[in-house]
């Protein structure tokens, strides 16, 4: 056991003022919320770590099996030995796993301040103890009831006299004494044993189907002879009119002393599903990284002209979201979950505009510019810091309102820490082994006993956290056929060979079993320049991984052309431009139709242009049908000019505007000749571009000069965003520097709280400043300077706020003492006229 367990603290600061600098940090980094603001002292922070806030996260905190330790102190005495804790886990068997895990759990208790005291006097923080004791509001998760010495504090002392006879024990003078010899009896393993061998069977019956509880039952006003026969030896105690409890000492008599039936020492192993090469699992998941690349790729340069419509209430609407799933062809929930991605990659965000809409960032553009394995690191290291949460998409919040994709609600701040646990935990598997995902739940719930589920069969959010992270985690390609692959491992900072289970050397309890079994500390998430350094590592090992872009394509003559792999940037966004996608797959096929070339014509390009751009990056020579359509098309592209009148069609061939009048098609524009080679229209010109367009015609726009507008499929973005910051849950962990820092300060304040002080003609109330007049302050401090001793000190700052200190005066002058605070651990100078009084502390 640790030093301090020896020791004999009379309360929570003296255990806290016993511990090392070390020791203190290690509170500190697994409470942060002790830190947040800085305690003046010791003593204050021993009182923040016992309110019911912070008790209360530091037990949602705890492993299975320190949550059971604690559970079983909240039901022994206070204080307990350790032995008694011993006898409570491993029952009287002594179970060996639970007798070789317990210290490890009490000193999980002790660093986080839960529990204090040496072996021989374990003591649970009060808080804490009024969480997990039994009571008749809220059963102890031991299933344990009341101790018969609560049962009876009720009771009238003649019936507790005929309880104490009835059980064979001598009557006494007093309750007192009657409770703790009927206690003693209940105790002791051979008397009760020889006590519940007179006992009818069905009276045995009824304490086996209370033993394990719940301990409450209920009786009639004339109860049948077996359970008079429990009443009346107090094996049932009464708490209520028709309501009897098992007594907690006669349950553990029937338990053979384990406060709970089940202790779960050891964490259940995380067992392997399957088996891969690990060159096969890293080619998959390249290839769902690439896969991954080009999807949201596919979803922005959807939304490159202005996206969706932003809710009034935030958020895409279920229709926007059923059309970009079929735009992506993928189930609603994966596109949720690439557009929950981008966002949160900073890719993608509304454009602020009256009319909101969701578009690409102007970060979109620098994106695409990157190397593909940047670009998918950027990717999978905001999906691993990301606290908004896809998978809660069509679900409903606390106010049975639905949650929507980008939409409000979706922030969970557990996320991070699900998604790094487990990638951990796939991180110590073999490489190459996947995992069931039963036994990685089994193993979370195991580790955050107390954020599991509320109600049977139903998932609690750690676990569908987990589910899901498995999830997008192989979508986005950090995993490959469910094992993490290479660059998985590196972005998570881990080395890139995992040992195979079994083969570490024993280090601690339970050393015997396979690695996998073993509670092993998580590994921390990396801190930003860490993560960035692992980030960068994990392209690197991606990269050649990932094919290499290519500078062709393969034209055909049905008007198609097929890519047999990804295309260099320049290549693949002309491409784009100039044809439609057919299909997707390992080879892309695009395919030209007269809008597909009306559309490159329209953003600048020419005949000529389109022609020299299909020799130089095709394989096959340019199909005839394809010049042919290219040609037709620029033939009659722009022969047509509309404008805003407020639109107007022009053009030099009167005849062809004699046809479109003639149509009935354009009965909707309600065109009207207003001179032989101009129409005009109420329509805005961007309808009526449509409207002809629709009619088969390839008119052109053009601006108020009369020049011809391009318009690129790239051109509506929105102002410089920054990605959505996750929501932290709680405060952060400190860092080195911070944790130094506060230490420093709470033991200085410690120093100046608990320093003996000489006695003075008037005693101080505890915490009370020492009040003297203004010519014996000075006179205190002047002699001070001379002697060189050190003083205790009430000063007021200028906000009002009062503290203690003990400072060593250097300078008395112009109304100012300049002196070393011990408190602070620096030179400071007061006023004098803000210093309440003075007292020179007492000799070592």
């Amino acid at each position: 056991m640790s030093p301090e367990a020896h020791s004999a603290p009379r309360s929570l600061a003296e255990a806290l003022r016993a511990r090392d600098d070390a020791s203190l940090a290690a509170l500190l980094r697994s409470r942060p919320d002790l830190i947040t603001p800085v305690p003046t002292d010791l003593t204050q922070l021993a009182t923040r770590a016992g309110t019911r806030a912070s008790v209360l996260r530091a037990l949602e905190r705890l492993d299975r099996f320190a949550l059971q330790t604690a559970e079983a102190l909240a039901v022994a005495p206070d204080p307990a030995s350790y032995d008694t804790l011993l006898g409570l886990m491993a029952g009287d068997a002594r179970d060996e796993t639970v007798a070789a895990a317990l210290p490890r759990a009490v000193a999980t208790l002790r660093e986080q301040a839960l529990v204090w005291g040496g072996d021989e006097r374990l003591r649970l923080v009060r808080t804490a103890r009024e969480l997990l004791a039994p009571s008749a509001q809220h059963p102890s998760p031991t299933g344990l009831g009341p101790a018969a010495q609560e049962a009876t504090a009720g009771m009238s002392p003649g019936r507790i006299q005929e309880i104490v006879a009835a059980a064979g024990l001598d009557s006494t003078h007093d309750s007192v004494s009657a409770v703790a010899a009927l206690t003693a009896l209940f105790a002791h393993r051979k008397k009760m044993a020889a006590l519940l061998a007179e006992a009818p069977e069905a009276a045995r019956e009824v304490l086996s189907r209370l033993v394990w509880g719940p301990p409450y039952g209920q009786v009639t006003a004339e109860p049948a002879a077996h359970l008079r026969w429990l009443l009346d030896r107090g094996l049932l105690l009464p708490t209520a009119p028709g309501t009897v409890v098992l007594p907690r000492e006669v349950a553990l008599h029937l338990r053979e002393g384990r406060a709970h039936r089940a202790p779960e020492p050891l964490p259940p192993a995380v067992e392997p599903a399957a088996s891969h090469s690990p060159q096969i699992v890293d080619a998959t998941a390249a290839g769902q990284a690439y896969t991954a690349l080009a999807t949201v790729e596919e979803l922005l340069k959807d939304w490159d002209e202005g996206g969706p419509a932003v809710l009034r209430s935030g958020g895409l609407s279920v229709r926007d979201l059923k059309r970009t799933a079929v735009a992506l062809d993928l189930p609603e929930p994966v596109a949720a979950f690439w557009v929950e991605l981008a966002y949160a990659a900073g890719l993608l965000a509304s454009d602020g505009d009256a009319d909101e809409r969701y578009a690409a960032t102007p970060a979109y553009d620098e994106w695409l510019e990157r190397p593909a394995p940047e670009r998918w690191a950027r990717l999978a290291e905001a999906w691993l810091a990301a606290t908004r949460t896809p998978g809660l998409v069509g679900g409903r919040d606390a106010k049975d309102h639905a949650l929507s994709a980008l939409g409000p609600g979706l922030d969970r701040s557990a996320a991070p820490e699900v998604r790094h646990r487990v990638l951990t935990l796939l991180a110590a598997l073999p490489q190459g082994a996947a995992p069931t995902t039963e036994s990685v739940l089994a193993r979370l719930r195991w580790e955050r006993p107390l954020r599991g589920p509320q109600r049977d069969g139903e998932d609690d959010l750690r676990s569908r956290l987990a589910r899901w992270t498995l999830s997008e985690a192989e979508q986005l390609g950090v995993t490959g056929r469910g094992a993490l692959s290479a660059q998985g491992r590196a972005l998570l900072g881990v080395p890139a060979a995992a040992p195979a289970a079994g083969s570490a050397e024993p280090s601690g309890p339970g050393d015997k079993l396979p690695v996998h079994h073993r509670p092993a500390a998580p590994v921390e998430p990396l801190s930003r320049a860490e993560q960035a350094v692992a980030t960068a590592a994990a392209a690197r090992l991606l990269a050649p991984l990932l094919p290499e872009p290519l500078d062709h394509v393969l034209l055909q003559a049905d008007l198609t052309a097929v890519a047999p792999g990804p295309l260099q940037r320049p290549l693949a966004d002309m491409l784009g431009v100039l044809a439609d996608v057919e299909s997707k797959g390992g080879a892309t096929v695009y395919r030209f139709t007269p809008a597909s070339v009306r559309r490159a014509l329209d953003a600048g390009r020419t005949a000529a242009d389109l022609h020299a751009f299909l020799t130089a990056h095709s394989r096959t020579p340019v199909p005839q049908p394809l010049a042919y359509l290219i040609d037709d098309v620029a033939r009659r592209h722009g022969h047509l000019r509309v404008g805003a009148a407020s639109a107007y069609v022009r053009c030099d061939d009167d005849a062809l505007l004699n046809e479109i009048l003639a149509d009935k098609r354009a009965a909707g524009l309600r065109l009207r000749r207003l001179a032989p080679t101009v129409l005009a229209s109420p329509s805005d010109p961007a309808a009526l571009l449509e409207g002809l367009r629709a009619m088969g015609y390839a008119p052109a726009a053009e601006s108020a000069e009369g020049d011809v507008l391009i318009t690129r499929a790239d051109a509506h973005r929105t102002p410089p965003r920054t990605a959505p910051e996750p929501v932290p849950d709680g405060p952060p962990p400190p860092d080195a520097t911070l944790l130094a820092a506060a230490i420093r300060a709470i033991r200085a304040g410690d120093l100046a709280a608990t320093t003996p002080r000489k006695s003075s003609g008037t005693a101080l109330a505890g915490g009370e400043l020492p009040r003297t007049g203004s010519a014996e302050t000075l006179a205190t401090m002047q002699a001070a300077v001379l002697t060189g001793e050190s003083l205790w000190i009430g000063y007021v700052n200028a906000e009002g706020t009062a503290s203690q200190r003990v400072i060593a005066p250097v300078r008395v002058e112009g109304g100012f003492v300049t002196a070393y605070d011990h408190t602070a651990d620096e030179v400071r100078t007061y006023p004098l006229h803000r210093v309440t009084g003075v007292a020179e502390l007492a000799e070592e």
